[in-house]
């Protein structure tokens, strides 16, 4: 069941702003400030996960993981699937963006989104936090997440 709190017009009330594709990221701005964001994937559960991560290597490790893991991940109603932390939201964004794009960047968290299809239907908001360190806001809103959800955000995941 879907949860408001995690809607997109929730999350546009709270702050958050940009709304861009994903993948698309360079195509627009971003600002040079600390913040949090939040990923989307409007297509749905996915009936099928791709068996092979779009994602870069970096120091040679594989960021692909099992398709039973991530079938064990998912979490239900929820559009949101990662929620991430940035002390310059654009640098990180980017970083991310590029490591989905498979270049050799250490971006391995959020790295399950990679495996989803229909890529381009990822969107990314983000939500500068000037009075507050993003380390704590984003642990704040996985926190409200897993209360709405009973788990963490598909993609914040810690191994």
């Amino acid at each position: 069941m879907a949860n408001s709190n995690f809607s997109e017009r929730h999350l546009k009330n709270a702050g958050f702003t940009g709304w861009v594709p994903l993948l698309d990221l360079r195509a627009h701005d971003c600002p040079d400030k600390k913040g949090i964001y939040v990923v989307l994937y409007a297509s749905g559960k996915p009936r099928k996960f791709l068996s092979k991560s779009s994602g870069g290597w970096f120091k040679e490790k594989d960021p692909t993981v099992s398709v039973d893991r991530l079938m064990e991940k998912w979490v239900d109603g929820a559009s949101v699937v990662y929620i991430g932390k940035a002390s310059n939201l654009k640098q990180r964004l980017r970083q991310y963006a590029d490591f989905g794009n498979g270049k050799p960047i250490g971006h391995r968290g959020g790295r399950f989104v990679w495996q989803l299809p229909k890529q381009t239907s990822l969107v990314v908001a983000w939500k500068e936090t000037p009075r507050m360190d993003p380390r704590k806001k984003e642990a704040l809103l996985i926190q409200e997440f897993k209360t709405a959800y009973g788990s963490n955000p598909f993609a914040n995941v810690s191994s």
